[in-house]
Parts: C-alpha cells; structure tokens; sequence
C-alpha cells in the first residue's frame, strides 16, 4: 500500500513543523505516561494487570510521538493563487478546504513558544460565515506567513477598490 501524500500542485509546509508537532506530542504524552505509572503502582501492582497501563501509553506514546508527526507533515499542504487559498491536511480525516479572499475578513499570523523554538508560524485565515470560519495553515516559516498574509490583503484591498 503506497503512502498517500499532498497532490503536485500543492507547497510542503516547513520540515521542522515535524519536530514542532514531536514536541506537543511529547508534551501530552509524558506526563500521560508518568500518571499510568501512578495508577499501576497504587492501585493495579496487586492484580494481574500490573504494568500493563504503562506499557499501553508507552506504545501508544511513541507512536504518536514517532509515527504520527510524518504521517501529518506529509499529508498538509498549500497553494495560492490571485483569488483563493487552498490547503489541504489529514491522514485520517481528509480536509480540502478553499478560502475565496473575497471572503476573508482578517488574517494573523501567530507563533507559540514551540513555534518559535523550530521557527513555524501559523497563517490563521478569518472568513465571513459561520461553517469553516477559522482556516489554520500551520506550519510555515514566519516569513512564508507573512508573505501570504501580505499577498491577501492587496487582493482585498484591490477588490475593494
């Protein structure tokens, strides 16, 4: 079974959005890992089940520490062109999500304390309506950001005019 990637047309997001996404999963995991061990230690080290808590979120873990930040890297990515932003994510939950920028009402572009330690920002894309009113394209170099946001805010303000 070939692994399934982001269509040609579409740009990778940075590489180091891999490491970044690590990092959070470390975050969650660890100390998920660590409480299993409290539980099994007090209350299930005189039945038949001990260790087997910590094995589980040990497996669990490392697979979505290890195996999960590739699966999503490979699977996101973007394109622009004069009039909308398409991006494209998920490995187990396809989204193909197009944003005509006659409809975007604002644009950030933000950084976490992770996002800056691997140097990504997130281009958070406002729109008009309620249903995907919020599109998140994470992953890109802070510079990359701010050139998209720059490029939709002279369409808008060149629509507007």
């Amino acid at each position: 079974m070939t692994a399934l990637a982001i269509p040609a047309d579409l740009q990778p997001v940075e590489p180091a959005y891999r490491s970044a996404l690590r990092v959070r999963a470390a975050i969650f995991w660890v100390p998920v890992f660590i409480a299993s061990l409290v539980v099994d230690r007090n209350f299930l080290a005189i039945t038949s089940f001990a260790g087997l808590l910590p094995a589980l979120a040990v497996a669990v873990g490392l697979s979505a520490i290890i195996v999960a930040p590739d699966r999503i890297y490979r699977r996101l990515g973007y394109a622009m062109d004069g009039r909308r932003l398409r991006t494209v994510r998920g490995w187990l939950f396809h989204t193909d999500t197009v944003v005509p920028f006659v409809r975007v009402q604002h644009i950030d572009v933000t950084r976490g304390p992770v996002d800056k330690l691997f140097g990504t920002a997130s281009l958070v894309v406002h729109t008009a309506g309620t249903h995907n009113s919020v599109v998140v394209l994470p992953g890109l170099s802070p510079e990359r950001a701010a050139e998209i946001r720059e490029a939709i805010r002279s369409e808008i303000r060149a629509d507007a005019e």
